[in-house]
């Protein structure tokens, strides 16, 4: 690891320390990320920045984990297996948390831009982007009036039911870096679309990250269609 991957490395341990310390006094996140009191004063207030191995401890395990933890928490399941996860994409506090831990464990670098579906992983997408300094792209079920040319995407659902998705052709340039996005991943039909629009245009996939994966089905899709990396921060039978 070079330096500035480190400093990279470094930087999210204390973005990631500094959102948990919003809901927890230092005593009780040192009692959950077993480090010193002191030394979380001095991360989260900018004084000193931890070391290599308790930055990627905190990113990569602790801080995953406790992530992990209040999105599982967050999440409710009816009895027919739907999922209510609006206590996570409305809170932008909890999803800040987020990208340098996915960044972390997924492995990836900065993407030129956040691709996602409308509408819920949105909020998500622009956690994504803001942290990477990059683009948010979102496609849509139907054409904007006023955009000329779009990607489109097509998907024969196991109901039988077809579905389009609308990107504008500007959003990604051919030989960018696309990280595609959202809330949830449970068939995966929504993730093949959306490296369909990426493939029309050229880009490259950085990466397929949610939030939540319901069962395997859609990670191991995702998987048959890019070598890139393809994760899921909680998983639910």
């Amino acid at each position: 690891m070079n330096r500035s991957e480190k400093a990279a490395l470094q930087l999210r341990a204390v973005d990631v320390l500094r959102t948990l310390k919003e809901t927890r006094t230092y005593e009780e996140l040192a009692a959950e990320t077993g480090l010193p009191a002191g030394d979380l004063n001095r991360y989260v207030n900018g004084h000193v920045l931890p070391s290599e191995a308790r930055a990627r401890e905190v990113v990569g395990g602790v801080g995953s984990e406790l992530l992990a933890e209040e999105l599982d928490a967050r999440i409710v399941v009816d009895d027919e297996g739907y999922v209510d996860n609006s206590r996570v994409v409305f809170d932008q506090s909890l999803l800040s948390l987020v990208p340098p831990v996915a960044a972390e464990t997924l492995g990836i670098e900065p993407p030129d831009a956040v691709l996602t579906a409308a509408t819920d992983g949105i909020t998500l997408a622009a956690a994504m982007a803001r942290y990477f300094g990059s683009r948010c792209a979102y496609a849509k079920k139907s054409r904007e009036t006023a955009v000329e040319e779009f990607i489109e995407a097509r998907q024969r659902l196991s109901s039988g039911i077809e579905i389009d998705y609308y990107l504008p052709a500007n959003a990604i340039a051919s030989g960018e870096s696309v990280l595609v996005v959202d809330d949830l991943i449970r068939s995966g039909e929504t993730q093949e679309l959306l490296l369909d629009i990426a493939a029309s245009a050229g880009a490259e996939v950085a990466g397929v990250f949610a939030l939540i994966a319901v069962g395997d089905e859609g990670i191991d899709r995702a998987r048959a269609h890019t070598d890139a990396p393809v994760g899921a921060l909680v998983t639910r039978e």
